[in-house]
């Protein structure tokens, strides 16, 4: 067992104290904070609403993985709910490593913010199917590719249906270098626990707006990565979540 990938994993990037890594920063080396497709078409989505809402404890309480969607379209709001609960900016303007930053709603090591996030939308009422990137910065959506890529993801997830049938399927993936150029091979870790904090406020979001959602871990990488049009070694997909209307039981 102790010769498996992830145990060696795991002790390979264990802290130790009087072991700690000491390096200098250089932020000559720094990847930029956003990725942004400069070409790409723009959307504009509506402003999210940051007051009052249902409660939090609520929330919690009736948050559950939903499987199965009506087919009934969601809003150009309520998209833009969804996207800025996940990571949207909440303080921008903050010096960081030498540029400037915003801090988001979810939490990030070193506030790196290695994640980034996509969106496969099938029905979305004044947005056309397709392949998207969500610009942190702007709060834009910046279109990849026209097309119906829900049966596709559904393939690429193992062959759950599901993701067809969603309204909107989310693809997060990681630019490590963002982590790793403070953090080394421990980065892999934060990675993955920012991507969690990431996919629980879009699971209490979802629920907030009387919506359902299913995180998936369990798909073909290189698959995902493809329809993304990215090399999977410097940027991967790292998590999935299908959100769209319950179907009524």
């Amino acid at each position: 067992m102790s010769n498996e990938i992830g145990s060696q994993f795991c002790r390979n990037t264990k802290y130790e104290r009087d072991k700690l890594p000491r390096q200098p920063l250089n932020l000559r080396t720094k990847p930029p904070a956003y990725k942004v497709y400069e070409n790409s078409k723009q959307i504009r989505l509506p402003a999210p609403q940051t007051q009052q809402g249902p409660g939090l404890w609520q929330l919690l309480n009736q948050r559950r993985s939903v499987r199965k969607f009506s087919g009934k379209a969601m809003s150009k709001e309520e998209l833009s709910q969804i996207l800025w609960a996940i990571q949207g900016v909440t303080e921008p303007g903050v010096p960081a490593y030498g540029e400037v930053i915003g801090l988001r709603t979810a939490p990030s090591a070193g506030g790196l913010y290695p994640v980034e996030t996509y969106l496969g939308i099938n029905n979305v009422t004044g947005i056309e199917p397709g392949m998207y990137h969500y610009c942190i910065e702007k709060g834009t959506l910046e279109l990849i590719n026209k097309g119906d890529y829900g049966e596709a993801l559904a393939r690429a997830a193992l062959d759950q249906g599901m993701l067809a049938e969603g309204n909107v399927v989310i693809i997060w993936t990681a630019i490590f270098e963002r982590s790793k150029w403070k953090y080394r091979q421990r980065a892999f870790r934060y990675v993955f626990l920012d991507a969690g904090h990431i996919a629980q406020n879009l699971a209490l979001a979802v629920e907030g707006l009387g919506l359902g959602s299913c995180q998936v871990a369990a798909f073909f990488d290189d698959e995902v990565n493809h329809l993304l049009q990215i090399d999977g070694e410097n940027e991967s997909a790292i998590y999935l979540s299908v959100i769209g209307h319950k179907k009524k039981k």
